[in-house]
């Protein structure tokens, strides 16, 4: 037989190879089918004895083991990256592994390069020696193959941000659901609320009910987590909270009922710190429990004089029922303002890795008595805003304002 003839026969078999890989491929076959279709031709057309391939695991920062044949031993599931040198000689590019792997039935190294990154590593041996091997068309194969299994990597990794775009969409909406569309603003209650969220979708909630024209509910909350089950958790607190407020439950059988549905609904495995608030007109008497929450400020008169709101419990959700349960109540409240908030806002830095802190709110709220909540939202905000000079916030921040006349 020539040479002529060996050569045409073995662009024949590489054409058939180079086939067989390119129509797997098109046909959008499975990452298995394509590792089995490659490895077939290669032991098949290619004069190839023995094989390994290596695949580069982006995440992990180490090279898979993809395909083993004719290889004895106990191989590694894993090469790591820093083990792997590459050596250019004669304007080839060539490997040395520097880690203890010892692969004897295999001498050939053959390095699979994707615009200058290295995706994966061939070990080979071939059958004849004297029919040779075009390791440059074994490369450029293997190329093929791995441009192929990352390019679906890739367009899994894009289906499952697609997937978690559309559950951020939808716990977003569900979330912006659960607040009030509107807050009052008459003669005897205005509120004003402002609400940044740290994401898409945040952990923190609040809520206003008036089931008479004599009293008003109010609460501030703050979910442990972000993302959808926050989201689901929260809108199961805002659903029960209604129901119990309709009921026309008192506080302390309402706070408890509350914890036992979020301790039932997540098994400890999450909380909430919550304050709720009542107010009745008539009475002039304000009425709340503070779950572990940041304590609420009230501001009784026009001179700054202010109260923290700290009577309460611990977090809801941590037990099953509530070791203490204490309800805080004033009376004689005529005019005063309330300002309930999250603790995003109190954890706010600023450049030099300071916190805003509880002080400075208050002091804030010290400087500004009487004044009107929208006025007051406008220059706090201001405020927080310079002081942080542009450092990302960590948490959602949520102020709610309710002066009652």
């Amino acid at each position: 037989m020539t040479t002529e003839t060996v050569k045409y026969q073995r662009k024949e078999l590489e054409l058939k190879a180079l086939l067989e890989i390119t129509q797997a491929i098109n046909e959008n076959k499975t990452e298995n089918v394509l590792l089995n279709i490659f490895k077939f031709t290669c032991l098949v057309h290619l004069n190839i004895k023995s094989l390994l391939l290596y695949v580069f695991n982006e995440q992990e920062q180490f090279f898979d083991r993809k395909i083993s044949h004719q290889v004895k031993g106990n191989l590694p599931e894993h090469i790591q990256r820093e083990d792997v040198q590459e050596n250019k000689t004669q304007g080839k590019l060539s490997l040395t592994l520097s880690g203890e792997y010892s692969f004897s039935e295999v001498n050939i190294y053959v390095p699979v390069y994707h615009k200058d990154k290295m995706l994966a590593i061939l070990f080979l041996s071939t059958k004849d020696k004297e029919k040779g091997l075009d390791l440059d068309f074994t490369q450029a194969l293997a190329n093929i193959l791995v441009v192929a299994l990352e390019n679906k990597r890739f367009a899994r990794k894009q289906l499952e941000q697609e997937r978690l775009r559309k559950e951020l969409e939808i716990a977003s909406n569900v979330q912006r659901m659960l607040f009030p569309a509107t807050l009052p603003s008459h003669d005897h209650l205005k509120a004003k609320v402002t609400y940044f969220p740290h994401s898409t979708v945040g952990g923190d909630y609040y809520d206003l009910i008036q089931p008479s024209e004599n009293e008003v509910y109010f609460c501030v909350a703050d979910v442990s987590g972000k993302g959808m089950p926050a989201s689901l958790l929260m809108s199961n607190f805002q659903a029960a909270l209604r129901t119990l407020l309709r009921s026309g439950s008192n506080l302390k059988a309402i706070v408890e009922q509350l914890n036992f549905t979020t301790f039932e609904n997540t098994k400890g495995e999450r909380f909430i710190t919550f304050f709720l608030g009542h107010y009745n007109y008539k009475e002039k008497k304000l009425s709340y429990i503070n779950a572990g929450h940041n304590p609420p400020v009230i501001c009784l008169d026009k001179d700054g004089s202010l109260e923290v709101l700290e009577a309460g419990t611990t977090i809801l959700g941590a037990f099953e029922s509530l070791p203490f349960l204490e309800e805080g109540e004033r009376k004689e409240l005529k005019n005063f303002m309330l300002h309930l908030y999250t603790d995003g806002l109190t954890e706010t830095f600023n450049p030099e890795g300071e916190e805003f802190g509880e002080d400075r709110f208050l002091d804030y709220i010290k400087s500004h008595p009487g004044e009107n909540p929208e006025a007051f939202h406008d220059g706090f905000f201001e405020y927080l805003h310079t002081f942080s000079a542009g450092v990302p916030k960590k948490d959602d921040i949520t102020l709610l304002s309710l002066q009652f006349n």
